[in-house]
C-alpha cells in the first residue's frame, strides 16, 4: 500500500533555501525534491519535448519507484488536437524512454474547446497508442460534468483503453473571492468545473488546487482524503498532486495530505524525512 504526493514542478524559487538547499545545480534539483515527495508533474514537456540527455538527468536523479505523470506536448493535444500526431508521439516517447519505470502515466491535457463531439477522435488517438504505457485523460470542457451522456460517453472511450479520468478540482479555489495576486490570476486562467472523483482504473490521479491560506487549503482536501482512503483500502494505487496559487507551500502540504490520509489509513507507510535546507546549527 503507498500512496504517491507531489506537485506541479520540483524547481520554485520560494522553496529555495528555506525547504530545499539553496544554490543547487540544475543536475540536483529534482533529487532534493524528490526527498520530500515520490511524484511530479511533467508540466515541462507539454512546451516541448525534451532532450533524451535531460530526461536521463531525471532519472539519474530519481529512484525506480519515483512517479513522473508526464504531459503529452501541446502541439500533439492543442495544435493539432490529436490528429496526423505519429511522428510527434514517436520523437517524444523516444525522449522519455529513460524515465523507465517512473513513467507512471503519459498525461493527455486535452485544451477547454475539446467538447463531445470531438470525442470520436480521443477514442482514434487512445487505440493507436502503444500498450507499454498508463493514460490518463484530463478534459476542461463543462460538458463533460454537466451533461450525463456526455459524461458517460468519454467514460467509455477511457474505460476501453484503460486510460484514468484526471480531475483537476478548483473548487475551493472558486468558493469565494480571490484574496491575493496570486489568486486573482489563478481565477483567469484555471477551469471552473465541478469536483469529480470517481476513479476509472487501479491508478486514479487527483490534480487539487487550494488556496494561499493553508489553512483553507487542507480544509477544501478533506473529501479528497476520505476518497483516497478508500481507494487504498480497495487496493487502488492513487497519486494526488498538491497545488496553491503561488505554490509556496506546496511541499510542506502535499506532505501533509499524505499524513491526513494516513491518519485514515494507519498501515500506510510514511513518507522519508526530507533533506534538510541547510546545515545543522547547535542554535
Amino acid at each position: 500500500m503507498r500512496l504517491h504526493v507531489g506537485c506541479a514542478m520540483w524547481s520554485h524559487a520560494p522553496w529555495q533555501g528555506r525547504l530545499l538547499p539553496h544554490p543547487l545545480p540544475p543536475g540536483e534539483r529534482l533529487k532534493s525534491y524528490a526527498s520530500w515527495c515520490n511524484a511530479v508533474e511533467g508540466n515541462t514537456t507539454f512546451y516541448a519535448t525534451p532532450a533524451r540527455s535531460t530526461v536521463e538527468s531525471w532519472a539519474a536523479q530519481t529512484d525506480p519507484g519515483f512517479r513522473f505523470v508526464v504531459k503529452l506536448p501541446r502541439s500533439i493535444t492543442h495544435e493539432r488536437r490529436l490528429a496526423d500526431v505519429d511522428e510527434d508521439l514517436r520523437s517524444f516517447l523516444s525522449a522519455i524512454e529513460p524515465l523507465g519505470p517512473r513513467t507512471h502515466a503519459l498525461w493527455v491535457q486535452l485544451p477547454g474547446a475539446f467538447g463531445p463531439s470531438d470525442v470520436g477522435a480521443l477514442a482514434a488517438f487512445l487505440r493507436r497508442l502503444p500498450r507499454g504505457h498508463r493514460y490518463a485523460v484530463e478534459v476542461r470542457h463543462r460538458a463533460f460534468f454537466a451533461d450525463e451522456r456526455a459524461e458517460a460517453l468519454l467514460e467509455r472511450v477511457l474505460g476501453g483503453a484503460g486510460a484514468e479520468w484526471v480531475p483537476f478540482d478548483t473548487t475551493v479555489l472558486f468558493r469565494s473571492p480571490p484574496t491575493s495576486d496570486a489568486e486573482r490570476d489563478a481565477w483567469t486562467k484555471k477551469p471552473r468545473v465541478p469536483r469529480r472523483s470517481r476513479a476509472l482504473t487501479g491508478t486514479p490521479i487527483v490534480r487539487y488546487l487550494g488556496r494561499d491560506d493553508a489553512g483553507r487549503t487542507v480544509e477544501g482536501w478533506r473529501p479528497w482524503a476520505a476518497t483516497v482512503a478508500g481507494w487504498l483500502r480497495e487496493g487502488r494505487s492513487p497519486t494526488v498532486f498538491v497545488h496553491t496559487p503561488d505554490n509556496a507551500d506546496a511541499l510542506t502540504l502535499a506532505r501533509r495530505f499524505h499524513d491526513d490520509v494516513r491518519a485514515l489509513v494507519p498501515e500506510l507507510e510514511p513518507l522519508p524525512e526530507p533533506v534538510p535546507a541547510g546545515p545543522p546549527t547547535l542554535f
